[in-house]
């Protein structure tokens, strides 16, 4: 069993509010999770209007997969108008 992870740190800009924020994420949180099927969640800076830190885990039999599904994933988020990427760090289990 192969398990891929990545943390991505994303920026938001013109964000005035936590209401805004989610409003940003929680759609782009479903659709991530119903396009590529991997869990994935916000994980950090709940409380910082403009910055938010998501987690995110693909479970394969096979290590390309589990790279090729997180390489997608990033150049979705990287293609999202509202949002700026700013770092991401991946780890193959």
């Amino acid at each position: 069993m192969i398990v891929g992870t990545v943390l991505i740190d994303l920026n938001l800009p013109g964000v005035t509010s936590l209401k805004e924020k989610r409003r940003r994420l929680k759609p782009l949180l479903t659709r991530l999770q119903n396009r590529f099927n991997i869990s994935i969640a916000e994980v950090d800076f709940n409380d910082n209007l403009r910055l938010a830190q998501i987690g995110a885990a693909v479970v394969s039999n096979n290590k390309a997969f589990a790279d090729q599904v997180i390489a997608k994933l990033i150049d979705h988020i990287r293609s999202e108008p509202e949002i700026n990427l700013t770092d991401y760090r991946v780890e193959i289990l």
